[in-house]
């Protein structure tokens, strides 16, 4: 029993260290670092005296990729040169709009000249960036500083100030999420929506300016607020628990309905993995690091993990539906006498519990140490407990009502939850990645955006959305026309 419960922990560990590695994370040696991304700047400049852009882009895009990796260094090293060099890359960028040959000539010589400097030691070493959390007016002054610099029409500062804002984000969303769900929903959608107006060709200064003033206005009474009440902790856990909670639920419920004993313990293991990680993560983000140093890194992991539930939720809700039929149902369980479930689905069942739980419990427990130093220990201590007892109430209806079901219902139901966590899971997982930066976005403004499906006014999240959709009610619609013409052929 205990190598086996030791062999779980192991499989659940190596994902989670899977999921969570980044090489933002990594440092080197600054100045070396920087003498190699250099080579790129060279290569971008020779191409670019040659009257050819398009190329120089390119090379300029390969020391972009190359400053992303190593832009920790430089920036532990030296705040300033950090600053300096981001402000000489968004005078790059915009050149390149421009499509001026003199110009950018001028900014690509004038980001050598600075590389060559920093590399040489030209910038002196100090204390880098304090990592130190910001509060929700801090914050706001971000965003005054990003609205100043969109007025100015200075996209290279613009983007600076909207990617510090980005980063800065996850100090703060816990004040935010803890007052209102909406108002943190349309942050992050905002946060990414004003990246990549700036980023477009040609920017788009009127629109950022006003989604920025939007911002502003509906984040400022919100850093009003003193002190919250154990209704607000109760709703931080019932919000982000519920995406969690109905995973599991709908795994637990099919194990029972499967009659595989098995199966319960690699969810519990997953369950309390990711509980234990979440926690373990939060605590060392939130007093080793800081949120403000692990901002960026905190949108990866979000990402990445949703994007791997939502593979495995596909896959499982794709299951299920197939399972729908009782005589299929009936031959699988025959097929696998004793076991209804192999190894391998054990194991997925675990890890999906695992990455469910780890996604929501890590901000979870972040947003509860954000708000901790605003209300009272026992008001904090008692809306966990008011939010622990209505999940405990939920999860124990589902899995009642789930169990009374007969069997083809209980795999409909079970699969169109599993592929509604699916689709919401992609949108969320695609939107975390845009906002660290990882994935570009593409606004359409004709796209509504609806929190109740992860559904967001981007191209990007949106269309991996309308596949899934589409693909689904294919295969709906042609397991229909087959069993029909089945009925019809023993007629």
């Amino acid at each position: 029993m205990g190598k086996s419960l030791l062999l779980k922990i192991s499989i659940l560990l190596l994902i989670f260290g899977f999921v969570v590695h980044t090489p933002a994370l990594a440092k080197g040696n600054s100045g070396e670092d920087l003498k190699k991304a250099e080579e790129s700047i060279d290569k971008a400049i020779e191409l670019a005296s040659k009257g050819n852009l398009l190329e120089a882009k390119k090379a300029y895009d390969e020391f972009n990729k190359t400053w992303r990796e190593i832009e920790e260094g430089i920036k532990s090293d030296s705040v300033v040169a950090y600053r300096d060099i981001e402000s000489n890359m968004g005078k790059v960028v915009y050149a390149f709009t421009l499509k001026k040959e003199d110009q950018v000539l001028e900014a690509l010589q004038g980001l050598k000249a600075l590389n060559e400097k920093i590399a040489n030691g030209g910038y002196p070493q100090d204390s880098g960036f304090k990592n130190e959390d910001i509060s929700l007016d801090d914050f706001i002054l971000i965003l005054q500083q990003t609205k100043k610099e969109i007025s100015a029409k200075n996209q290279g500062l613009a983007l600076e100030s909207i990617k510090n804002a980005s980063n800065s984000w996850l100090s703060v969303e816990g004040v935010v999420v803890a007052q209102s769900a909406s108002i943190y929903n349309d942050s992050e959608r905002d946060l990414v929506t004003v990246q990549a107006m700036l980023a477009a060709n040609p920017p788009e200064y009127e629109q950022a300016n006003k989604v920025i003033y939007n911002m502003v206005e509906y984040l400022t009474p919100l850093a009003n607020k003193s002190e919250y009440t154990y209704w607000d902790a109760a709703m931080i856990l019932i919000r982000e628990g519920l995406e969690a909670l109905l995973v599991v639920i709908a795994l637990m419920s099919f194990v029972k309905k499967s009659g595989e004993a098995r199966g319960k313990g690699w969810i519990w293991t997953g369950v309390l993995g990711g509980l234990g990680v979440s926690i373990i993560l939060a605590l060392i983000v939130k007093f080793v690091i800081s949120s403000g140093a692990f901002g960026n890194n905190n949108a990866l992991i979000a990402g990445w993990t949703g994007v791997f539930a939502a593979v495995m939720l596909l896959y499982m809700s794709y299951w299920l539906h197939s399972q729908s039929n009782i005589a299929d149902w009936n031959r699988y369980i025959r097929e696998k006498s004793q076991t209804a479930l192999t190894t391998g689905k054990l194991v997925s069942l675990g890890a999906l519990a695992f990455l469910a739980v780890f996604r929501e419990g890590t901000e979870t427990v972040l947003f509860y140490i954000g708000m901790a130093s605003q209300i009272k220990l026992q008001s904090l201590l008692l809306g966990f407990l008011i939010g622990a007892v209505i999940l405990g109430i939920l999860a124990y209806l589902m899995i009642f009502v789930g169990l009374k079901l007969p069997l083809r219902p209980f795999f409909m139901v079970s699969s169109v939850i599993v592929f509604y966590l699916c689709v919401k899971f992609t949108g969320m997982g695609i939107h975390s990645l845009q906002l660290a930066g990882l994935i570009p976005t593409t606004n359409a403004p004709n796209i509504p955006s609806l929190n109740f499906f992860a559904l967001y006014p981007s191209w990007e999240s949106t269309i991996p959305q309308m596949i899934l959709v589409l693909g689904a009610a294919s295969i709906i619609l042609f397991k229909q026309i087959k069993e029909r013409n089945n009925f019809n052929k023993q007629q």
